[in-house]
């Protein structure tokens, strides 16, 4: 058995889900960790609203504040845990805490998504550290890889299945040919959805999540705000089902890609091949697909949500930092953070191939107007499909076109919807070449 030597002390702000998961590891386990690794991992200060929080995760009363400033200010407070989320009070919670000399781990990723390359320049001039990763994919030790073991690689591609939710709602309608509205109701009484579920199915928690490890993988700023969004709302029953015919999953997917003319990040609804890693990934699952230029594919697999699969990660985080500091040693400052020395490049300025399943009225000459409107735009149209006729007396149709500018796609619906023929524009989903993924990796 190794001798322990410095105690740690650990703060942690936020006892909720995560946060009591937290604190429950540390307590539960502070005798293991001792054993196994020398380190000694003491939680002298829980902050909560409600004390009731912190006697549920077993932390002694003489422990609790409802105040976050008596933790940051505690002077045994060697690491910060804020998991809180939100921007306010966090960010006055991390200013507070490199000010004090603090290091923070966190699983903020909507103000990292937004304000890292800020707090990160602040924990760089205190000397102290940020540390992320149950804020990019929950349980999944993907910011360790990419910080860490991938190193030795030019990152190339990132992609992920990073939403629990969704993946549990698009999962459901596919293996049951059910409704998106029916299924997310079940999601929201199952607890798998929020009761506002909007962060979650408009893509805004895989986005932060894509910038972080955009961010991190290309050492570049991405911020929340330059990542393409668009949720999974319009996905139907009936395209899900045309998508498996065609030999495709739709998934909602962040995907982030260095090319040479800047870096790709977007988040949105994707038909991916069925034989594709990704494919496979299903329920409240998440996974990360990550292309280095000399590993070449890896994929990193697991819970990207949940109380103690996220707890999971943030006691890694704390470990990273109490390891040196038990020892008497200082962790390595935050690094300078990344500036935006690479352009996020516009959606529109990308290409897809591109699913479109329009609303049509069923009578002669109708797709002809259509078949123009595409035309005039520039794109190439290379399969039709038409579908049921429906009450209204309208059809499906679904067009595949061939690779298009996203421009030039958004063109085309702007003119599609003032045909008298098309009652609607019922959905666009992009058909991902994940072969582009693997370009720039070596030969092995």
């Amino acid at each position: 058995m190794q001798a322990a030597k410095r105690s740690i002390g650990i703060g942690i702000i936020g006892l909720g889900t995560v946060g009591g998961g937290v604190a429950q590891l540390l307590l539960t386990h502070r005798a293991d960790y001792v054993s196994a690794y020398g380190i000694d991992i003491d939680v002298r200060r829980g902050c909560a609203l409600d004390i009731g929080m912190a006697r549920a995760a077993g932390l002694p009363d003489d422990r609790f504040t409802p105040d976050w400033h008596d933790v940051v200010t505690d002077p045994t407070v060697d690491i910060v845990v804020e998991l809180i989320g939100g921007e306010h009070p966090a960010t006055e919670i991390y200013e507070a805490a490199f000010a004090a000399g603090k290091h923070v781990v966190t699983a903020n990723k909507a103000l990292l998504g937004r304000h890292v390359e800020r707090l990160a320049k602040l924990a760089h001039d205190a000397g102290v550290q940020i540390k992320c990763e149950a804020a990019a994919a929950g349980g999944i030790p993907v910011v360790n890889a990419l910080e860490h073991t991938l190193v030795g690689n030019k990152i190339l591609t990132i992609a992920g299945i990073l939403n629990g939710t969704t993946n549990y709602i698009l999962s459901r309608m596919a293996s049951e040919g059910a409704d998106y509205a029916d299924v997310l109701a079940d999601a929201q009484r199952l607890g798998y959805a929020e009761a506002d579920p909007s962060a979650d199915v408009d893509g805004f928690d895989a986005a932060s999540k894509t910038a972080i490890m955009a961010s991190i993988g290309f050492h570049t700023r991405v911020t929340t705000d330059e990542v393409y969004q668009q949720g999974i709302r319009q996905v139907s029953a009936e395209d899900i089902a045309v998508a498996a015919d065609m030999g495709y999953t739709i998934k909602l997917l962040g995907i982030a890609r260095m090319t040479a003319a800047g870096v790709e990040a977007r988040v949105h609804p994707t038909m991916i091949p069925n034989g594709h890693q990704l494919a496979a990934v299903s329920g409240a699952m998440n996974a990360v697909y990550v292309v280095g230029d000399a590993v070449g594919e890896t994929m990193f697999y697991g819970a990207g949500a949940g109380r103690f699969p996220t707890a999971s990660a943030v006691v890694g985080d704390i470990f990273s930092l109490a390891e040196p500091m038990s020892r008497g040693e200082d962790p390595l400052p935050e690094i300078e953070p990344f500036g935006a020395v690479v352009p996020v490049l516009p959606i529109e300025e990308l290409s897809n191939r591109f699913y479109v399943r329009l609303r049509i009225l069923d009578r002669v000459g109708a797709l002809a107007p259509v078949v123009d409107a595409f035309a005039q735009a520039g794109i190439s149209i290379s399969q039709i499909n038409q579908l049921e006729v429906g009450e209204d007396g309208a059809c499906s149709v679904v067009f595949i076109t061939h690779e298009a500018r996203e421009a030039d796609m958004t063109a085309a619906c702007q003119e599609l919807e003032k045909l008298d023929a098309v009652r609607s524009v019922a959905n666009v989903i992009r058909i991902e070449d994940t072969s582009k993924w693997l370009e720039g990796a070596m030969e092995n």
